[in-house]
């Protein structure tokens, strides 16, 4: 394990305001499947026995949202989020480093993101044991043909999209590294859109571990529906 241990905890980032979804409550505020998008987000999480420890961080908090019994867990802590995303993540970092070691890996998922199963978080975390300085994210290879736009609405050529992936999360990076990366891309005033890229520019190389196309990130209106149809689907399979 190259000295890390396989304790690991999280952040989940959950301040934004998620403009794209078009509804009055943020979006990891929305009900979906009897509890809540970011509640059952987390409830993934806490389903992994390695996560001792979860850190979400929040803006002003809706007043007419109940807390998901998810919050209620020993393991979660409530934390203020930050202007960006990258902001509210550094946040959570900084939270547990007060208490946990720095070599502990340290796991980053989206509050949208409630269709991502647990094993495929043991998955990745066991993947990432193999080479733990480089981390490590779920992501799935592209499929689709992807065009690059020529502006006005018109294609410019075709992207080839071998070797090219889809970045998921959870991602996963030992903390104090991890940390130190976030901030040192932020002060350099490089543009992080997830923890992989902040590692990238930190010199590491990260795991690419094969998620499942159904571990949607909830951004526009469908989405919340077509997690609720993957929700669904994931209750009705039989355990391997």
């Amino acid at each position: 394990m190259s000295g890390l241990s396989q304790r690991c905890c999280a952040v989940v980032p959950a301040a934004g305001v998620g403009s794209r979804m078009q509804s009055a409550l943020p979006k990891q505020f929305l009900p979906l499947a009897g509890d809540s998008v970011l509640g059952l987000s987390l409830r993934a999480l806490l389903d992994c026995p390695a996560i001792e420890r979860i850190v979400v961080t929040v803006g002003d908090w809706p007043s007419d949202v109940a807390r998901p019994a998810a919050l209620d867990d020993p393991r979660v802590t409530l934390a203020q989020g930050g202007e960006t995303r990258a902001h509210s993540v550094l946040a959570g970092l900084e939270v547990l480093l007060q208490s946990l070691p720095g070599d502990m890996l340290v796991l980053v998922h989206d509050a949208a993101r409630p269709c991502v199963r647990a094993a495929d978080i043991a998955r990745l975390i066991a993947g990432v044991s193999e080479d733990a300085p480089n981390g490590g994210l779920l992501a799935v290879p592209v499929q689709d043909t992807l065009k690059r736009d020529a502006g006005g609405a018109r294609s410019a050529e075709t992207v080839a999209r071998e070797g090219l992936w889809q970045a998921q999360t959870p991602q996963a990076f030992p903390l104090q590294a991890l940390h130190d990366a976030i901030a040192a891309a932020l002060q350099a005033g490089h543009t992080i859109t997830d923890e992989a890229s902040a590692m990238e520019l930190a010199g590491c190389r990260p795991r690419l571990v094969e998620g499942r196309s159904d571990n949607i990130k909830i951004t526009r209106p469908a989405d919340l529906a077509l997690a609720g149809v993957y929700l669904k689907l994931q209750a009705g399979e039989q355990p391997s």
